[in-house]
């Protein structure tokens, strides 16, 4: 038998940088970008991207931590466009011809969409181009953009490695990569995609990686493809925003859909329930809707084309719920959801910090709802102390007999 060789700890050296928050307009920006900043009215920084900009602009491999609906997106596309506005990095020329020169990976297509649109915003009044790469739709028109060396390129690793394999991307230019919400990729089963996809990169590159969570696999993970990190936490390191009212009512199995029906009826705002199963989404989905709620179900086994409307009908305001899985609503990065319902508790601890996550962002108040049938009790006490949340039922403490 091998004999076990134990792994020394990982370290990271903190980020000596500044989290206050500052008016965009003192970053020095390119007028084209500071231009697009005020057309979308931000004002003031987060904390996560004061403390983000200054190592993207000074070329360092970054590890970020932050709650969810902190602005993470906007800490990384902001100062690279503004490096790649400044002429800071490689050139093309004659005898390298132009090359995609930033790559952002996600774990899901409606991330990847997100960050697309994030990103069309910014360089509105600028040259740079761009191109999001993902799957359950034509592959042509991002052929097209990945030959035509998109400035930047979002992608699932799924999608990208096809069109790798086709010989449609060239990254030898690359300067930046970019792997959001990696503890995502991690729990869904991408990281075997994400190194294949590392591997081909040029060595020499800039590494930028973000996550809501920091665990032992993402550390780990983190130590496969990155130079001497710096790691930059902001808010409590599970992710949990402070501005979120966590509430649990005890509800039999067979009562849950009747008493959600109720819920949903006598509250204002937007509310995003959370399923275990494609099949349960499109059941409560059924009754729900029966029952004049206007929701929609997203799930893996739906079209792009209808996940993409319900996403939009969401938005909009056409549905006030969005009943949805895990896996598709890891993408959903939408403000002012008023509620996030776990129509069963979740089965693990960062399953539930990702699913509120979706609540409470930018620094708004949120509610957490978890429906507990007495079966799921000792699930939801795990959570609780693992957390050191306290939920209440209507400013009851949860039965402890």
């Amino acid at each position: 038998m091998r004999p076990t060789v134990a792994t020394p700890p990982l370290t990271f050296e903190p980020a000596p940088y500044d989290a206050t928050p500052v008016e965009f307009t003192s970053l020095g920006l390119d007028k084209r970008l500071e231009q697009a900043v005020v057309d979308r009215g931000f004002v003031n920084t987060t904390p996560i991207q004061s403390a983000v900009y200054p190592g993207v602009f000074d070329g360092v491999d970054l590890v970020a931590c932050a709650q969810t609906g902190t602005g993470k997106t906007l800490a990384f596309l902001l100062p690279i466009m503004q490096k790649l506005l400044s002429g800071d990095g490689r050139k093309a020329s004659a005898a390298q011809p132009p090359t995609t020169r930033v790559l952002i990976l996600a774990p899901t297509r409606e991330l990847a969409v997100q960050i697309e649109d994030e990103f069309q915003g910014l360089a509105y009044h600028t040259n740079l181009s761009s191109v999001a790469v993902y799957g359950g739709v034509d592959a042509s028109p991002q052929e097209r953009g990945l030959r035509g060396a998109a400035d930047i390129v979002v992608a699932t690793p799924g999608r990208l490695i096809d069109h790798m394999g086709s010989k449609s991307a060239n990254f030898d230019g690359l300067e930046v990569l970019v792997l959001d919400e990696a503890d995502r990729m991690l729990d869904m089963g991408f990281w075997p995609s994400v190194r294949r996809i590392v591997a081909s990169l040029p060595a020499n590159r800039q590494t930028l990686l973000f996550s809501a969570t920091m665990s032992e696999e993402v550390a780990h993970s983190v130590q496969q493809i990155m130079r001497n990190p710096k790691i930059i936490r902001v808010g409590r390191v599970e992710g949990l925003a402070s501005t979120i009212h966590h509430v649990s009512h005890l509800v039999p199995s067979t009562q849950k859909a009747a008493w959600l029906k109720g819920f949903l009826q006598r509250t204002d705002g937007t509310s995003l329930v959370f399923v275990r199963t494609k099949r349960g989404a499109d059941k409560l989905a059924r009754r729900l809707g029966a029952d004049g709620i206007r929701c929609a179900a997203l799930h893996a086994d739906r079209t792009q084309s209808q996940r993409s409307a319900a996403m939009e009908g969401f938005k909009s305001g056409r549905y006030t719920t969005l009943i949805a899985t895990d896996i598709a609503a890891r993408g959903i990065d939408i403000d002012n959801i008023a509620h996030v319902v776990n129509y069963e508790v979740p089965g693990s601890v960062d399953t539930y910090v990702h699913r509120v996550g979706r609540t409470g962002r930018a620094e708004t108040a949120g509610t957490a709802l978890t429906l507990v049938a007495p079966e799921e009790l000792p699930a939801l006490r795990v959570i609780e102390k693992s957390l050191q949340v306290s939920f209440s039922d209507g400013g009851v403490d949860v039965d402890r007999n």
